[in-house]
């Protein structure tokens, strides 16, 4: 880093997050010249997650830029009803939503997810992504697999606070491919407060300048009111806890953007379901998205007191979100034969 550079730095060291709040720049400023650790070239090795599992022995697909992302399926024992696609949230992988997708997977639906790029098992810097798109176009990829695999069946998407978002956006890009959309705490606005004019024009500055400067990372005592869960995230090795990165804030704050414009022609069905105490994803963007979307099929439940992940709040809470969730997708299935529902209740 030469002289002018650390001079601006300093000149800006009083923005410490425009996103999540907390952290301290000057120590970030003392991080940001350690580099990730480079993936393997294709053909060069055996491809290895993160973690150096061979993906040869992981369930995974390759995306269009030849990362190869771990892939988790539910798959039921009969003849699926449905499809089901899980997108995770920023900083965290597939696997804690294995409790929806039992769910799902008990109502005889094929449920099924990766870990993002850059996170979890899946290859790609930590929490960097050139283009939110990315995330989008490796959702589509995997969808498709499973429709070419069951063309006859309807899908559907579940997404959690970025993987709304990127749900979200999955969903205006092909609205026919959709039946329907269930969003728990989705990204679609940032808080005023994160987002004022000079915080903006700071991330820019910073963007152009320092874009892997780390900024404030995510803070776990707001995903849940239920301390077991807060530990459970806190100590699984998959999540990640540096700071999020001021380009992909502004990826972030890019898609918010898009959503922003999108929502007045949003007409497939969606379920959004949010607490009022979430300090990570302004509810106000879930209510401007019920408020303006142009779908007549379309549900928003509060949950008074409710922290951000609502599939991991309080027992009492979980349980409500599971009913709302498998109950609003099975009311919208294609009406099953005599047999079916004489098994299967929602």
């Amino acid at each position: 880093m030469n002289a002018a550079t650390a001079a601006s730095c300093l000149l800006v060291a009083g923005f410490s997050c425009f996103l999540y709040g907390g952290g301290d720049l000057l120590s970030s400023l003392l991080r940001v010249s350690v580099a990730e650790p480079s993936m393997p070239e294709p053909g060069a090795a055996p491809r290895r997650s993160p973690q150096g599992v061979p993906y040869t022995d992981l369930p995974h697909i390759v995306n269009a830029d030849g990362l190869h992302l771990f892939c988790r399926y539910w798959e039921p024992a009969g003849p699926p009803r449905a499809l089901v696609f899980v997108a995770h949230g920023a900083a965290e992988h597939c696997g804690p939503y294995d409790e929806i997708a039992q769910r799902l997977k008990e109502l005889s639906l094929l449920v099924f997810a990766h870990d993002h790029v850059g996170h979890g098992q899946s290859e790609g810097e930590r929490m960097n992504i050139k283009d939110f798109q990315v995330y989008i176009r490796d959702s589509l990829q995997h969808i498709d697999l499973m429709k070419s695999r069951h063309p006859e069946l309807p899908v559907f998407i579940v997404g959690h606070s970025m993987g709304g978002a990127i749900s979200i956006l999955t969903a205006c890009e092909r609205p026919e491919d959709f039946s329907g959309v269930v969003l728990i705490a989705p990204m679609v606005q940032m808080s005023p407060e994160s987002v004022t004019p000079f915080k903006v024009f700071m991330a820019k500055l910073l963007n152009h300048m320092l874009p892997s400067l780390p900024m404030g990372a995510i803070d776990s005592k707001w995903i849940s009111r239920d301390k077991k869960q807060v530990e459970a995230y806190d100590s699984d090795e998959l999540n990640f806890r540096g700071g999020v990165r001021v380009s992909f804030g502004m990826q972030m704050m890019g898609a918010v953007a898009r959503i922003e414009k999108e929502i007045p022609s949003i007409s497939w069905p969606f379920l959004l379901l949010h607490g009022d105490e979430d300090k990570l994803c302004d509810i106000r963007g879930s209510k401007t998205m019920f408020e303006n979307a142009s779908s007549s099929d379309k549900k928003i439940k509060v949950y008074e007191g409710g922290y951000h992940a609502l599939h991991h709040d309080l027992p009492e809470v979980v349980e409500s979100v599971l009913k709302e969730l498998t109950g609003w997708i099975t009311e919208r299935l294609p009406v099953a034969t005599s047999q079916q529902n004489s098994q299967i209740q929602p």
